[in-house]
């Protein structure tokens, strides 16, 4: 990355608009070339890493916030957590329901097997539309007894609100549109 290209510009000349998708009237911003690239991966991760540091664990969102999340925690010495759609992970699990710009989801934890209490863990995601999903993290990690001190994406749409309705979970966004 030159001096004067910075992560956001980076970002905005990988992204691949898809007008139409899922459904017609959405402008879906389709990340995948951004993380295709050894180069835009390693800015992109490399920054989330830098919003991360100081966290005992990255909770990265199913599915591309997997990819984030487990690159941003091998740079940081740190485990991963997989916050997984519902139905994919063996019982007991912690569960979280939400509405999405299109429809509903569920977000799964595991209830057993990872002791969450009083770790400090970061959300890592890819972007962050109307809050949804990452508000249904940020409640399964709360539930499970971890602090969540930031959320981390790569891209903000601005005009859906997400930001506020994370409120009061600070979220850092490498590019706002």
């Amino acid at each position: 990355m030159s001096s004067s290209q910075s992560v956001a510009d980076v970002i905005a000349g990988l992204t691949r608009e898809v007008p139409d998708f899922p459904e017609p009237g959405i402008q879906f911003k389709d990340l995948t070339p951004v993380l295709a690239d050894t180069h835009g991966f390693a800015v992109v991760t490399s920054a989330l890493a830098e919003i991360a540091d100081g966290a005992d664990l990255v909770a990265g969102i199913d599915a591309r916030g997997f990819l984030l999340g487990g690159a941003v925690a091998h740079r940081l010495g740190i485990g991963v957590l997989a916050i997984r759609k519902g139905g994919k992970l063996p019982p007991p699990v912690h569960s979280q329901t939400y509405d999405l710009e299109y429809g509903t989801a569920t977000l799964e934890i595991p209830a057993d097997g990872i002791d969450l209490r009083g770790r400090r863990i970061v959300i890592i995601d890819d972007v962050l539309a109307t809050g949804g999903t990452i508000a249904a993290a940020h409640n399964l990690l709360v539930t499970g007894g971890a602090e969540v001190p930031v959320a981390a994406v790569v891209l903000e749409l601005g005009a859906l609100g997400g930001r506020e309705k994370v409120a009061p979970l600070p979220v850092c966004s490498l590019r706002s549109i």
